[in-house]
């Protein structure tokens, strides 16, 4: 929102200067973007009418005016199409600075002496028009100071209102923000009402009453075609950022800036049958203002008449029935249109105006019949003609109504952390144009119940009233101080390992952490969780942001490439997040901790060669991040998985209680190519609701006679599982097994192909005594039975 100090101090005039001006404005909540002087600097710039104009009498293009300048009639050569007698004119003396830091000089052109120059806007820093000389008011007065003449030492403030703050998107609202913050008084112009000298009328349709409820047309005959907008109309256009037009559409403009309600004016010669608010159908097509054709979509609202589309409804109107040079009859919409009817339109086609600027912010829905005496009264000063009476078509049943909230005085007291007297929110409720419905006192606390004004479209709740109170009182007469709460002590139960806990395992292993998306592609989804039909989003930010994530790994994977693709060979990623997971008992939100390598076992190095990771050295790192959370064994079962390379997929249960902690396992070679991960990569993930919860910690006594080992060498069946040897030897020796080890695997010559060779370490302890040789041979043989009888094992 732009607009001129000097406008603004025409409604109200508080007892501030420009930088407190700005500053209060911030502070309420209206921030003040930029503010920029409306004219250049230049000096000894006057104004002057021009007595004579005469051809050059060698040049074609240029002409030799006598300027009266209040002192002495000048000789001044001018090239401007537009200069004529009688006009009055900026004229920069011999002496003048201008704002591009030219001196005015005495100077000769083809043969005839200039004194001074004959200004442009553009010369000036006014404006941008350059096709001739500034043509100024005739009531002027010749050598008037330019400056003071025109009002020049003022400034552009430029607001960057927040989206629910529509009301502020003119002067009026702007001014009663400030009168009600100064408690000064508001000095609105006077708007008559326009008696109609016609009978003249349009008809109008509600064919969508609940995108338009409101709609209001008025005819206009008889205006004069070759009028133009008086200065004072045209630089107040400028100096809040809009440019002059024509008469009808600048008066339109003027009055949307003013009050706040866009309008729109039709060539009611080029209207046929009636205008139609109505939802765009197909073969609907709108040639707009700009030139641009669209082909509306079925969510459009449009304003029509009998032979089709006339404008894309608060946006921006047709082409074919727009105001021209040789329009006489005007026919004045004024239009309330429903917020969510008109969001994203503009977007949709690309566009932007100041009218769609406010209606998807919110226009006051009871403005409309101001507005438009408002506009027929200065289309009349500027263009005459006769008007005809205002038709208002409307719906009241899909109009807005005017909300009642209520705000207590103990609640304003606890969320502003001060003490408000009654009577200041009373004066502040008043000064807002907040309608009282209840003041109640109720043991001690004072509840006030309000009817926000029709201009006031945001409030909507109780903190909207809290706010309110909070910067009209002032942010600034608000004390800072801190809280006063007493804390109690947390606890955390000794079972329970926190996640930073996990995290810093985690790092401590050489693992860096990722933090992706809930959202995922669902094609990626179904790539690593194939038959998984995860919860997709209603209005996702888009299609590769669509479905919630019901598993980390995708994240992990597409991580990896992005990584891959930027020459990173060695990768340990983990991530710990919620999955996603629709059910039977709705969705179930499950944190995870995934994780994934890649690359080579150990950074390069002269000390080894280099080596790929594989399927054992994640299994490891499960392992010893277990261990830490305090679990003992680890049991990897096979499993099959479509995203998992056959074999090498497993499921991780716990060996002592049986309790599944999770999968691992490589990547399908097909996805490690699809996804460019140039080599294997094994992932992980565990399920954190299980992982960080264990058992009691308990001291174990430490025995104090010596420990033996004893290595076995046995014939087993290719496929079975070490992790079941471990299991049958604990089982058969209990306490006095304290160390089990897996130390050589052997297949080939010399061992049946169905079998291979393994080699275990028993360490043996007695908590209560030493250890003989006959019975750590029976300890021996206990095992060796045990293995023979559940795994089919024979001594090598």
């Amino acid at each position: 929102m732009k607009f001129s100090e000097s406008w603004l101090r025409e409604w109200v005039d508080p007892a501030l200067d420009r930088d407190g001006l700005t500053e209060q404005l911030t502070m309420a909540g209206l921030e003040v973007d930029g503010v920029e002087p409306v004219a250049g600097e230049f000096s000894d710039v006057v104004v002057a009418e021009v007595r004579g104009v005469e051809p050059h009498p060698d040049a074609d293009k240029l002409s030799v005016c006598e300027v009266y300048d209040g002192d002495a009639i000048n000789r001044v050569v001018c090239g401007a199409p537009n200069v004529r007698a009688g006009l009055f004119v900026a004229y920069a003396r011999v002496g003048a600075r201008l704002p591009d830091g030219m001196k005015i000089r005495r100077a000769k052109l083809r043969g005839i002496e200039s004194f001074g120059m004959l200004c442009s806007d553009r010369e000036l820093a006014i404006g941008d028009d350059h096709d001739g000389i500034m043509e100024l008011p005739a009531g002027l007065t010749p050598g008037a100071d330019l400056r003071e003449a025109l009002a020049l030492d003022d400034s552009r403030i430029e607001l960057d209102l927040t989206p629910n703050r529509g009301d502020c998107l003119s002067i009026r609202g702007v001014a009663r923000e400030v009168a009600l913050l100064n408690d000064v008084p508001l000095t609105e112009p006077q708007i008559p009402v326009v008696a109609p000298t016609c009978d003249a009328s349009f008809p109008v349709r509600l064919s969508d009453p609940s995108g338009c409820p409101r709609y209001l047309g008025r005819v206009i005959r008889g205006i004069d075609p070759q009028a133009s907008s008086p200065r004072w109309l045209v630089e107040k256009l400028r100096r809040a950022g809009l440019r002059e037009i024509d008469p009808t559409v600048d008066v339109t403009n003027y009055v949307m800036l003013e009050l706040g309600q866009p309008m729109h004016a039709f060539d009611l010669a080029r209207l046929s049958g009636g205008i139609d608010v109505r939802m765009a159908r197909a073969g609907d097509r709108l040639t707009l203002l700009d030139g641009r054709e669209i082909e509306p979509d079925a969510e459009t609202l449009l304003i029509t008449d009998d032979s089709g589309p006339v404008a894309l409804a608060g946006v921006m109107g047709g082409e074919r029935s727009g105001i021209g040079a040789n329009t006489e009859d005007v026919f004045l919409e004024c239009a309330f249109f429903d917020q969510l009817a008109l969001a994203g339109t503009a977007r949709r086609y690309g566009l932007h105006t100041d009218a769609s600027h406010r209606y998807e912010r919110g226009v006051d829905f009871e403005l409309q019949e101001l507005a438009v005496e408002r506009a027929t009264a200065l289309l009349l000063e500027v263009c005459g003609g006769e008007p005809g009476p205002i038709v208002v078509t409307e719906d009241r049943n899909h109009l807005p109504e005017r909300r009642e909230v209520a705000v207590g005085l103990a609640r304003l007291e606890k969320l502003l952390g001060i003490r408000i007297d009654a009577a200041e929110v009373d004066r502040i409720f008043a000064q807002l144009q907040f309608e009282v419905t209840d003041r109640a006192l109720d043991d001690d606390d004072v509840r006030w119940t309000i009817r926000a004004p029709s201009h006031r479209f945001d409030i909507a709740i109780e903190a909207d009233l809290v706010e309110e109170v909070c910067r009209v009182y002032g942010y600034n007469n608000v004390e800072a101080r801190r809280p006063s709460q007493p804390l109690a002590l947390g606890s955390v139960a000794i079972e329970q390992t926190s996640d930073r806990r996990l995290r810093e395992l985690l790092v401590d292993l050489g693992y860096q952490e990722t933090i992706s998306y809930s959202f995922l592609d669902p094609v990626l989804v179904d790539a690593v969780e194939p038959g998984m039909a995860p919860l997709t989003l209603a209005n996702p930010m888009s299609v590769d942001l669509s479905a919630m994530r019901t598993s980390l790994l995708p994240g992990l994977i597409d991580g990896a490439r992005r990584n891959v693709a930027r020459q990173a060979d060695r990768l340990r990623l983990f991530e710990i997040g919620l999955s996603f997971t629709p059910g039977e008992q709705g969705l179930q939100q499950t944190q995870m901790v995934a994780g994934l390598i890649l690359g080579s076992r150990a950074p390069e190095s002269w000390s080894a060669p280099a080596q790929g990771v594989d399927f054992f050295d994640l299994k490891g790192d499960i392992e010893r991040l277990l261990e830490q959370l305090g679990w003992a064994g680890l049991n990897a079962e096979p499993i099959d998985h479509p995203a998992l390379h056959p074999g090498q997929a497993a499921r991780l249960v716990d060996a002592t209680a049986q309790v599944t902690l999770g999968r691992m396992g490589r990547l399908h070679p097909q996805l490690e190519e699809r996804f460019e991960l140039g080599g294997p990569a094994f992932v992980f993930e565990l399920d954190c609701a299980t992982i960080l919860t264990r058992t009691k910690p308990a001291f174990s006594p430490l025995s104090r006679f010596p420990r033996v080992r004893r290595d076995l060498a046995l014939l087993v069946a290719r496929s079975l599982p070490g992790a079941k040897l471990e299991q049958v030897c604990r089982e058969a020796l209990a306490e006095n097994l304290v160390h089990f080890t897996l130390f050589d695997v052997y297949t080939g010559k010399g061992i049946d192909s169905n079998e291979k060779s393994v080699a275990l370490g028993l360490t043996l302890q007695s908590p209560s005594a030493t250890l003989t040789d006959a019975e750590i041979g029976a300890f021996v043989d206990r095992a060796v039975a045990a293995l023979a009888d559940q795994c089919g094992a024979r001594l090598r």
